[in-house]
């Protein structure tokens, strides 16, 4: 009897039922799945894959689909998930055909025995197959053996589908070029969030990204520019006609061919953009004659405004050009949709051109944003001629929409609204919302972004759905996108890092109803998707966890009142006031703290004990001018008051975010503000908070003058300090400080100069932050 038992314990454990393989009944929080599933009820028990695990498949197409989970197995287990050629009784995934499923819907059967996915269509298995993926342990996701683990998933059953048929991303290849192992890995983790769009934005000015074989110099020429990349974006000189380039690149046909065909087997489409009629210097460059002017120009290294170097709209040898260059693109792009950009045409050179202007005359077009009109009609009937179907920024309405054209909504969602009412698809892709070149997290701490802001809740907020619109436009919303511009992104990491996490939040948003939203909940389910990024090599930003501080000044008693918090509901949030180490120890945050002397806040989440995401720095210095009276002269603009005139001396320094109600700004003029410091006292040192951020206009003054005065009418200066201008890309913070021989004084004046060398570009803005009078 000793002996048989011995048998039966061990066929047992060969059978993994007992052991550590135990059967084991999850909970709902154990089951964190980004986006969330339309309906799902979790059972008790669980299903355990083993190495005998396999696939029943309907078709060969299936195979491809299958080889997305079992070399995942391969990579931790050593395991081949085979396809079986016969259905067994147990310890099977079966993929079954549902043709009453909607087309990207899908249903998830798991218990003790199979793991069943049925859907109507590739990509819907595709789905369910992600959804077990994201079931399973993170360690799914290591690229390395995985020893000792359990391979389960819970019992459940998943009815889902998404709420839009576009979820896409944008990625900017053209200011900087990425090598299509990185537009692999981007794939790979679209369908992880069951994504189905990749926009390759495929022509700008500063590089022509595609080869066009009738046309070679489009990439000999147009894909390469002059190597400044140790300059800022926006502080690259102009290059000559003929200085060869040497930063850039290009995608071969075959390279296109790899990345569709490679995108299609995770269930996503590839919609190339070749822009037009402007930016486009990259292909004037190889082909000047396509221009008005047929000069000859350079790729430029930077940053380009006005865009004027575009083709001509006057000779038909621009359209036979693009005719020739679509036709290749459409061999190799399968998908339904082509984009032609279509924004940002500065039509200066339209309007002296010969052949424009006839152009006008013979169509009996009104001007030249009609003949951008008639440009795009043009190429809209080309395109469709084809069964395609053309898409173009919210630009492509002005002068009246081609018949057949989808428009992609970047400037805020009104172009999309419009489009909807005229009875056309579109895609919301609003830069107040899903622009990731934006900032997501402390502006003063994060990587060098353009000036918006998009945190994580934001994204998660968006819906692509206006309020306003009837049921018949609303039927017209294809869905929404996330863009990528690439200027100031020059690395894979740095990609990803803009990416991630808020395409998580991003494929939520596109995929679950808007009445299942829940940040609460999103925020939690986000935290432990984090483990399976780490796993995945993703260089995802932590912005989320970083403690922000709203501070303000309590008008009575002088004191300054901090608020500390962030994006996820519920941290841990510890801080330290001036010289104490910060620390899993220190106070914990729960209620605002008063400050009424100078004092540096340092404030960080903790999780286990150790801190995440950047440690806030807050130095609150108070000096003999807070809370006094200012006046200015002149008052400054209306669109940018601060908390109104006390803005430069009550303590809380403004950020690089010129958006974060703490500066004040004048356009184009000179400033004089005067601080009554309410009675005589010595003072040595002035200074002056400022801001210079080019690329928005805000610049540097050019000259600080000091005054101080016993009775407020005679002043004596007591100093000044100056700086030339310098073209500088980065956003930069200067204190102008002016130190002089002791002082008694009670009214303190500063003249500051605005930089006025702007010609043809406007006024320059001027930004002022704290006076600080010691």
């Amino acid at each position: 009897m000793k002996s048989l038992s011995y048998l039966l314990c061990l066929t047992v454990l060969v059978l993994s039922a007992c052991s550590g393989n135990k059967q084991k009944t999850f909970s709902e929080d154990e089951l964190n799945l980004i986006p969330k599933p339309k309906e799902l009820k979790l059972n008790e028990g669980s299903f355990n894959f083993t190495n005998e695990t396999g696939f029943v498949l309907e078709g060969e197409n299936q195979r491809d689909i299958a080889e997305l989970l079992s070399a995942k197995f391969e990579a931790v287990a050593g395991w081949e998930l085979k396809i079986l050629e016969e259905k067994p009784e147990t310890n099977f995934i079966q993929f079954k055909g549902n043709q009453d499923l909607n087309e990207e819907a899908y249903k998830l059967l798991v218990d003790d025995k199979k793991i069943v996915i049925e859907a109507a269509s590739y990509s819907g298995f595709v789905y369910g197959l992600e959804t077990v993926r994201q079931l399973l342990p993170l360690e799914i996701e290591s690229k390395e053996e995985v020893n000792d683990i359990s391979w389960q998933i819970p019992q459940i059953k998943i009815s889902d589908e998404p709420r839009f048929e576009w979820r896409g991303l944008m990625l900017d290849v053209s200011r900087h070029f990425f090598e299509k192992e990185y537009i692999f890995k981007t794939i790979d983790r679209l369908a992880f969030l069951k994504m189905n769009t990749l926009h390759l934005h495929l022509v700008d000015d500063q590089g022509w990204r595609i080869e066009i074989k009738k046309y070679p110099k489009l990439t000999e020429v147009g894909g390469f520019r002059v190597d400044q990349e140790n300059k800022h974006w926006d502080a690259r000189s102009d290059n000559k006609p003929g200085e060869k380039g040497t930063y850039g690149g290009f995608y071969t046909q075959e390279d296109i061919k790899e990345i569709v065909a490679y995108a299609g087997k995770h269930g996503i489409d590839v919609i190339p953009e070749i822009e037009m009629p402007a930016h486009v210097t990259s292909a004037i460059a190889a082909y000047p004659e396509l221009s008005c002017t047929g000069k000859p120009v350079a790729v430029p290294s930077g940053g380009l405004w006005p865009i004027t170097d575009i083709y001509c709209a006057g000779k038909d040898e621009t359209f036979e050009f693009l005719e020739n260059v679509l036709l290749e693109v459409m061999e190799l792009f399968p998908a339904k949709y082509i984009h032609v950009g279509g924004d940002e045409a500065t039509k200066t050179e339209w309007e002296k051109c010969d052949d424009c202007q006839r152009r006008i005359r013979e169509e009996g077009l009104a001007d030249v944003e009609e003949l951008q009109s008639y440009f795009i009609r043009r190429m809209e009937e080309f395109v469709s001629s084809h069964d395609r179907v053309l898409i173009g920024w919210d630009e492509i309405l002005e002068g009246g929409l081609a018949p057949g054209a989808t428009v992609m909504s970047w400037r805020g969602t009104k172009g999309g609204w419009e489009a909807s009412e005229q009875g056309h698809d579109v895609i919301m892709t609003p830069g107040s919302h899903v622009y990731f070149n934006f900032y997501q997290g402390d502006f003063d701490t994060e990587p060098m972004a353009f000036s918006g802001f998009t945190p994580l809740s934001k994204v998660y907020d968006f819906d692509p759905v206006v309020d306003s619109m009837s049921v018949a436009q609303k039927k017209h919303v294809l869905g929404g996108q996330a863009n990528l511009w690439s200027e100031f992104i020059d690395t894979p990491e740095l990609s990803e890092y803009m990416l991630f996490p808020r395409l998580a939040a991003l494929s939520e948003v596109l995929w679950i109803p808007e009445e299942d939203k829940d940040w609460a909940d999103f925020s939690r389910r986000m935290q432990v998707i984090f483990k399976r990024f780490d796993l995945m090599g993703i260089n995802y930003a932590t912005s989320a966890y970083s403690v922000t501080a709203e501070s303000e000044v309590d008008a009575t008693s002088g004191e300054i009142k901090i608020g500390l918090k962030n994006e996820f509901p519920g941290s841990e949030i510890r801080y330290t006031l001036n010289d104490k180490d910060l620390n899993a120890s220190s106070t914990l945050y729960k209620e605002p703290i008063n400050v009424d002397s100078s004092s540096l806040l340092r404030a960080a989440v903790f999780e286990n004990g150790k801190p995440k995401g950047d440690t806030l720095v807050k130095d609150f210095h108070f000096h003999k001018a807070v809370g006094k009276e200012v006046t200015y002269k002149p008052m400054y603009h209306d669109s940018y008051t601060g908390v109104g005139e006390n803005t430069t001396v009550n303590v809380i320094r403004a950020t690089k975010n010129f958006h974060d109600g703490q500066w004040l700004g004048w356009l184009g003029e000179d400033v004089e503000t005067t601080v009554d410091l309410g009675e005589v006292t010595t003072i040595e040192n002035l200074k002056v908070g400022a801001m210079e951020n080019q690329g928005s206009g805000i610049y540097f003054p050019v000259k600080v003058t000091a005054f101080v005065s016993k009775d407020g009418e005679n002043y004596t200066e007591v100093g000044e300090v100056s700086r030339e201008f310098k073209i500088n890309g980065a956003i930069g913070l200067k204190d102008f400080e002016i130190n002089f021989e002791p002082q008694e004084a009670r009214f303190v004046k500063l003249k500051v100069d605005v930089y006025k060398g702007l010609p043809g570009r406007g006024r320059a803005w001027l930004f002022l932050d704290e006076i600080i009078v010691e």
